[in-house]
């Protein structure tokens, strides 16, 4: 462990974990600290010698040990982080697969089920993907700092047989969402919510895979409020037509320009054609008894002259909020467009952390070191974002003292920056500069990865510095 990261972040970060045993306390706070220091490095070389690398294994494979608990001191962080917030949170919701090769497949389960061909006969073959999913709230501001997590659900889909048969002879809306894949969306609505405890402040987002009914109803049970992406065409109004049918009648309130990357990466702006009506939505048929009408609206962006070379962007969205004006609708449409910052954070998690080349071989050891990735992710993403949204907070905020002297001693200042101490900002800046970011004034802001590249090579100087200064004192 380096001086200066035993009273940095981490400590505090993880001050609130709750082990059944105070050993286990210990253990996790080592092992996360020797994770932070060797970012996308395999367990071994973060522990650097066998007694530290069994010790990990000891902790991972322990059936004391859950995701819960690891994670349960950054949730209070995160709830610490929403209260001294100011204003809507978003909390977008997600699932990402990790995917794993193992001799043994059933240790850890599946996650899918995917064509692998044709064989001799012409006939299709299917194989099932070992591996686990995970379902993840992350709190973040309207301004796209991540506050951290809110909820992590971990599974894996143990059998496939019989699943489509299932589908052919039974409706899925008569299925009860208890028992039901999806019903992970409505848990971490739930627990969200619990946490931070000002329902009204939160605007939870979900893709197309969260247009579900209950969800909506549950939302109105505990004071909260969301915007989802739909793929249904519900019952509206009396229930002789669709939401489809109001919005054909609903005139074109206004345009949103937009910006975005195409398939080359490349920057590209469009204007979207803006409708919005508030309806009263039913629930389906066969769950009329069970919930009620809602009143939401219903928000169709389209493009504007779409180009012939790619297919054309067409959001339509639901909410419970008000949307009275083209402005109030452009407002929801960006906070929706924010939902990829989760994308961004599994992409640390793979990336960065580089949790599927992990070579543990049972879901809960993978789960346990994937939440421990989780909290490290967060911090380089944390970071990343912070360096384009914060201007004039100080250094400390992120940085040790022995840190920022190292930064200063490392990276030189532009002949057209001021010699005073700098603020976060521009110490983030430096950090990126660590990991191969150039600073041109045309450049774009650092990316997780300058960033994660730059604060590992932070890590092994101040670790070479620690250790020199030990020489020298002895």
């Amino acid at each position: 462990m380096t001086k200066g990261s035993e009273s940095g972040w981490l400590s505090e970060e993880l001050a609130r974990c709750e082990f059944k045993d105070e050993r286990l306390n210990s253990r996790f706070r080592a092992l996360t600290e020797k994770l932070w220091q060797g970012i996308g490095e395999s367990i071994p070389f973060a522990c650097q010698d066998w007694a530290n690398t069994k010790a990990a294994y000891r902790f991972l494979s322990n059936d004391r040990v859950t995701e819960a608990d690891i994670l349960s001191g950054h949730f209070e962080s995160t709830r610490e982080r929403f209260e001294a917030s100011d204003g809507t949170v978003l909390v977008l919701q997600d699932t990402t697969e990790f995917n794993y090769k193992r001799e043994d497949p059933e240790l850890i389960g599946s996650t899918v089920k995917v064509n692998s061909g044709r064989d001799r006969s012409d006939r299709i073959r299917h194989h099932t993907v070992c591996g686990i999913l995970m379902h993840s709230s992350l709190a973040v501001t309207t301004e796209g700092l991540p506050l951290g997590l809110a909820a992590v659900k971990f599974w894996s889909r143990k059998e496939f047989k019989g699943c489509n048969t299932l589908k052919r002879s039974v409706n899925p809306t008569r299925v009860p969402i208890e028992q039901k894949e999806s019903y992970r969306w409505l848990e971490n609505l739930r627990q969200s919510t619990a946490l931070f405890a000002e329902p009204q402040r939160c605007v939870h987002i979900g893709d197309r895979e969260s247009d579900i009914y209950e969800l909506f109803c549950t939302a109105e049970q505990l004071g909260t409020h969301f915007i989802v992406r739909t793929c249904v065409d519900r019952l509206a109004g009396d229930g002789e037509h669709t939401i489809a049918d109001e919005m054909d009648e609903t005139p074109v309130k206004g345009l949103h320009w937009i910006e975005f990357r195409d398939q080359q990466g490349e920057k590209c702006g469009t204007l979207l054609e803006i409708r919005y009506r508030r309806m009263t939505v039913r629930p389906p048929i066969s769950k009329q008894k069970h919930y009620p009408d809602l009143s939401l609206t219903v928000i169709h962006a389209e493009e504007r002259n779409a180009p012939s070379d790619r297919e054309p962007i067409k959001w339509k969205l639901m909410t419970d909020l008000p949307v009275r004006s083209i402005d109030e609708a452009s407002e929801k449409l960006k906070w929706y467009a924010l939902r990829w910052k989760i994308e961004t954070f599994h992409k640390i998690l793979k990336s960065g952390c580089k949790a599927e080349e992990s070579r543990l071989r049972t879901a809960q050891r993978l789960a346990n070191l994937i939440s421990v990735f989780c909290i490290l992710s967060w911090r380089i993403f944390w970071m990343t974002m912070l360096a384009r949204a914060t201007e004039r907070a100080s250094p400390l905020t992120a940085f040790t003292p022995l840190e920022i002297k190292l930064l200063d001693r490392l990276v030189v200042n532009r002949r057209t920056e001021p010699l005073s101490k700098g603020n976060l900002s521009r110490y983030l800046i430096k950090l990126a500069r660590l990991g191969g970011y150039l600073a041109r004034a045309s450049d774009s802001p650092p990316g997780n990865k300058v960033m994660w590249r730059g604060w590992s090579r932070l890590t092994d100087i101040e670790l070479g510095f620690a250790l020199a200064s030990d020489d020298v004192g002895n």
